[in-house]
């Protein structure tokens, strides 16, 4: 059904759309619409069609938004914050606990100093040459 829905409510925001752009500029912004006398209606008929067009496609529209966020709340359970819990937060399932927090001896910093002393010293990377260097034609 919400399905069904979302189909009849992007249907009807791309008429709406297309309609309100069809409809004749009257001095608006930058001229955008161009306002001539050739356009797709011609006379009283277009505003009347165009702007009876509007206020359906506005109505369906709302009607629709309206339906969809009924269906959305329907679907949601609400609960109170008071409820199910033993006040202390819980760790989500499938997730590790936090280490514990060093004591007043071994601290961070001394656990960073044996980590650092455990590495094996990485090997000197090898002299770059001095003097200017030139390419060597083949």
């Amino acid at each position: 059904m919400q399905t069904v829905l979302i189909v009849i409510h992007l249907m009807v925001v791309a008429a709406l759309v297309v309609v309100v752009l069809l409809q004749r500029s009257e001095g608006g912004a930058l001229g955008i619409g161009g306002g001539g006398g050739g356009g797709f209606f011609t006379g009283r008929g277009q505003a009347n069609a165009l702007t009876r067009a509007t206020a359906v496609l506005a109505t369906i529209f709302f009607l629709t938004s309206i339906a969809l966020t009924v269906l959305a709340s329907m679907n949601h359970k609400q609960k109170s914050i008071f409820e199910g819990g033993s006040g202390a937060p819980t760790a989500p399932a499938g997730t590790n606990a936090p280490p514990p927090l060093p004591d007043a001896k071994g601290g961070l910093f001394d656990q960073l100093q044996k980590l650092q002393d455990q590495k094996s010293p990485a090997p000197a990377p090898a002299p770059a040459p001095t003097g200017p260097q030139v390419p060597k034609s083949q």
